[in-house]
């Protein structure tokens, strides 16, 4: 399968492992939030980075960006809401402005369905679900 973006920026899907992942994740989480980073190959979501110092609570996620190591690949955040709240909240936005291009919000009950991405200005944006991908 040859799948390639038209730009470097552009995110134009998600690996269903990585989903699969996210997804497990905030339901294992739950009643806390879960943040990690997102980490995309040639507009292909396909790992999270969960970083060191990361906090949460039925509230919130703090991530500690400045231990972020230096890399390219990492193109936004994914967090849970432990609520079936898929919007983002004004925290939320203040860092999708800050960081990132794509976001991803999960929210309770944690299925196939209950999950969104946004842009950095909170706009909801389609990712499209891909199989795992090998490139050669």
């Amino acid at each position: 399968m040859e799948i390639e973006a038209t730009t470097v920026e552009e995110i134009f899907g998600i690996e269903r492992e990585a989903l699969i992942f996210m997804l497990e994740v905030s339901r294992k989480s739950h009643p806390n939030e879960f943040a990690g980073i997102l980490r995309a190959e040639r507009g292909l979501i396909r790992e999270v980075l969960v970083l060191p110092g990361t906090r949460s609570s039925g509230r919130s996620a703090l991530l500690e960006l400045h231990m972020l190591p230096i890399d390219r690949s990492a193109c936004g955040t994914v967090h849970s809401h432990p609520s079936p709240d898929l919007q983002p909240s004004p925290e939320d936005l203040v860092l999708f402005a800050k960081f990132g291009r794509v976001h991803v919000i999960i929210a309770y009950p944690y299925d196939r369905s209950s999950w969104r991405a946004y842009d950095h200005r909170g706009r909801e944006i389609p990712l499209k679900i891909v199989d795992a991908v090998k490139w050669g």
